[in-house]
């Protein structure tokens, strides 16, 4: 990797898919505060996914339900008084 581009937290994170508990692995730099122990043995931080390429539609090729209840009513209450 070329030096000074990269993030200083580029390490091995696991995304899991909550919709059809799919994970996989791979390097990233995203902010994690969650861990999960992969099937090495070893503990990654952890990365929660609403969609992935297992879940969506256009790869599936068949629609798929996702929970998304109470989503409205929580933006309507966060932005009611304004």
């Amino acid at each position: 990797m070329r030096k000074g581009i990269h993030p200083d937290n580029y390490r091995l994170v696991v995304f899991k898919d909550m919709s059809c508990d799919y994970s996989f692995i791979t390097r990233s730099g995203v902010d994690t505060k969650e861990t999960i122990k992969w099937e090495d043995g070893n503990e990654y931080p952890l990365f929660k996914l609403e969609i992935s390429d297992k879940s969506h539609p256009f790869f599936t090729g068949k629609s798929n339900l996702i929970d998304t209840a109470g989503r409205i009513d929580k933006f309507r209450k966060r932005y009611q008084n304004k």
